[in-house]
């Protein structure tokens, strides 16, 4: 009795080496960097991801659009610097920030664990350190889209309706001051929010841990300090309030609690950041991977 045959062949090739291009580790990174980004802004997804992302950047950005419209429009008659300066800028956008920073490090770490792509990163030439590194980096560039873009467009508005700083030396020190309060936000932010990401398998309690921890440490901190009248320097476990200190220290400004001095606060940050990673390190460390 023949077998009938419909044409196919099972052939053994045996195993193969790859001839393909190879590019290099820090490709490699950038691809993880740029895949989380996409993954955490919905692009390529269906509309319901976007929705978070869409309206934290429309919150972002619109206090900016009415502060320049404010300029062209009476700037003859007001200084737009009166209405709203750049250190102040993010005391509008708060929700925005605050909203990011829950949104962003679950769904770049958590659903990496959940889904196995963890193990698959870690089959390639990227180890723990690296795919953290990637995954930092892509947490860190998302929040710049609140945290650096909405003053960049305010200094950018305010210069083409010659509102801005005087002379090119004043608007170059204003850009630097831009660029290092957004990078001492997302620094901040990103650690403790990738700290919570770390602990957790669940997206929403990751969310939900980051945002109960970003109120509740004024409210502590507050307690301490007005109720209990302990030191001032308790206010440097308010860890969403210290960022945005920070930056009024940056424009020379004395900020909401001009008791505190500048280097306790440029420690208090460093420490918050420090202490995010270092708990993300340990936990990855530990963490069972099966490949």
């Amino acid at each position: 009795m023949s077998r009938p045959t419909n044409g196919a062949q099972i052939v053994d090739r045996g195993f193969q080496r790859y001839d393909g291009p190879r590019v290099g580790l820090l490709r490699s990174i950038w691809s993880v960097t740029w895949q989380s980004i996409r993954a955490t802004l919905g692009l390529g997804r269906p509309a319901r991801h976007k929705i978070f992302p869409v309206a934290a950047v429309v919150i972002a950005y619109l206090p900016a659009v009415v502060f320049v419209g404010v300029s062209i429009l009476i700037g003859d008659v007001l200084d737009p610097n009166e209405v709203a300066d750049y250190a102040s800028y993010y005391g509008f956008i708060t929700a925005a920030i605050l909203l990011f920073a829950g949104l962003v490090a679950p769904e770049v770490l958590v659903g990496d664990r959940r889904n196995g792509m963890l193990a698959m990163y870690l089959s390639t030439p990227l180890h723990r350190g690296t795919y953290l590194a990637a995954k930092a980096l892509a947490v860190g560039l998302t929040l710049a889209l609140v945290t650096l873009g909405p003053p960049l467009l305010v200094l950018i508005g305010y210069t083409l309706d010659n509102a801005g700083p005087d002379g090119f030396g004043n608007w170059m020190v204003v850009l630097g001051r831009i660029f290092l309060s957004a990078v001492g936000v997302s620094a901040a932010l990103t650690a403790v929010s990738m700290a919570a990401s770390s602990i957790t398998d669940r997206r929403a309690f990751a969310s939900i841990g980051v945002v109960l921890l970003a109120l509740a440490s004024p409210a502590v901190a507050s307690a301490l300090v007005d109720g209990a009248e302990l030191s001032p320097s308790w206010r440097l476990i308010d860890v969403f309030s210290m960022p945005f200190e920070l930056v009024f220290r940056i424009y020379g400004e004395p900020g909401n609690f001009p008791e505190v001095s500048t280097a306790n606060i440029l420690l208090a940050n460093a420490a918050w950041t420090i202490g995010g990673l270092l708990v993300v390190a340990v936990k990855y460390s530990r963490m069972v991977v099966a490949r």
